[in-house]
């Protein structure tokens, strides 16, 4: 029986401005016919920013490196480093191969890297220099070829430790160009920047929509909604630390949701206690108070096994287990983007530095798929091959029979030429 001691506003207000289905509606559209004149107006109009070239030279690259102090610069070569020796791990966990499944016949598996990408880093509210780290390293990793890179340069404010982390992850090209004219750009192509084959990267609502609204003619890594977190705990945590990780994912935006799960009364009340009064302390309270007030929620529940269940029908973005035995999650859990066992683990560390990668499923999407990884870039493609005459022999039979059985003569006919000895034509011929 699961009691809500504090629940999601019903009424929270609708977030302020155009919609965003409209406005990436045009924005693409225009693109599409106007190319770079059209990047340049709505760059210009909604960011301030129109350079000669959106793309930076490598003088330009090197000047912001040399603006970035030496501790964030070592800082951002760490973090990568993570990320790529755990990108390295799940490309090594990925084999090509071939078999004869049957005598004469081969099939076969391959994994070929995409061609091109375009990662998008956010910029706005937080210079989100760890998107760079999540989506250019795993793409490198996975062998692509090209990856072109864009980050927006609001009122012509260079952000060079995002540039410098861009530069640092591998990019092939950098971009200072936001918004939707960016994702579109480089989705369409224009007379300065050549199309790519998929899109990744977070973003704000219109950047979302816009990636939405451009699937089919690229790929794109996930449909993003708000950052989320889940912690599941009982009688053993600490509420001071339940409070601080849930307010660390809401200070990602006004409409973030942040819940606890909980076996314990006793610990639902000192967390909403504590929560208020780090509130009162914290730098980012405009933005993690409207999130808790409206997107906050308290459950208590008679068991764990119970508050398995519940995280599962949330399917959370970021779980988070503050437990006595933490790992039981693994076995128990099944719908989350990514998973944080035991205290001395904090969704802060996927986010930033630990390696995993931050970029995941939202609003429930961690029921049917997985985050950002290096498979995501990687196209897995089948080969076959007969190789002998009675092998062929044999399938065109089979082949023949199934396709009639489904009324698909062309097909059959197919099949029914490889059945005959080489050079002999079928009855109907």
């Amino acid at each position: 029986m699961r009691r809500i001691i504090k629940g999601a506003s019903a009424s929270a207000p609708a977030a302020a401005g155009a919609d965003p289905r409209t406005v990436a509606a045009e924005i693409i559209d225009d693109v599409r016919r106007n190319g770079d004149a059209a990047v340049r107006a709505h760059s210009e109009r909604l960011d301030k920013w129109a350079p000669a070239e959106f793309r930076l030279s490598e003088r330009q690259i090197e000047e912001s490196l040399r603006r970035v102090d030496r501790q964030t610069l070592s800082d951002i070569r760490e973090v990568q480093a993570n990320v790529r020796r755990f990108a390295e791990r799940q490309r090594a966990s990925l084999r090509d191969f071939e078999e004869e499944t049957q005598p004469g016949v081969l099939l076969g598996q391959r994994s070929i890297p995409v061609g091109a990408v375009g990662a998008y880093v956010p910029g706005g509210r937080y210079p989100l220099l760890a998107s760079a780290h999540m989506t250019i390293v795993p793409a490198k990793v996975a062998g692509v070829a090209r990856v072109a890179a864009c980050t927006p340069a609001t009122g012509g404010d260079l952000p060079h430790a995002t540039i410098a982390a861009i530069h640092l992850a591998g990019a092939d090209e950098v971009y200072l160009l936001g918004g939707v004219q960016a994702v579109a750009a480089l989705a369409l192509g224009t007379e300065s920047i050549p199309r790519v084959d998929m899109l990744v990267g977070p973003g704000n609502a219109y950047v979302a929509e816009a990636k939405r609204q451009l699937f089919g003619e690229v790929g794109i890594d996930l449909f993003a909604g708000p950052t989320e977190v889940l912690i599941v705990a009982d009688d053993s945590a600490d509420p001071f630390v339940v409070a601080v990780d849930l307010l660390s994912q809401a200070e990602h935006g006004p409409d973030s949701p942040a819940v606890l799960v909980t076996t314990s009364a006793g610990l639902a009340e000192a967390t909403l206690r504590e929560v208020e009064d780090q509130l009162a302390k914290l730098p980012t309270r405009d933005v993690a108070g409207p999130a808790w007030r409206d997107h906050g929620e308290v459950i208590v529940v008679d068991d764990l096994d119970e508050a398995f269940a519940v995280a599962d029908e949330y399917a959370s973005e970021h779980v988070q287990v503050l437990t006595r035995q933490p790992r039981l999650a693994l076995d128990r859990l099944h719908n989350y983007g990514s998973l944080f066992l035991g205290e001395r683990t904090c969704v802060s560390f996927g986010d930033k530095v630990i390696g995993t990668n931050h970029v995941l499923p939202t609003r429930g999407a961690a029921r049917y798929t997985g985050g950002l990884w290096v498979g995501m870039y990687l196209k897995t493609v089948t080969y076959q091959e007969v190789t002998t005459d009675s092998a062929s022999a044999y399938l065109g039979e089979l082949c023949g029979r199934a396709a009639r059985a489904e009324r698909f003569e062309g097909h059959a006919r197919s099949g029914d030429l490889r059945a005959q000895p080489r050079g002999q034509r079928p009855a109907w011929a």
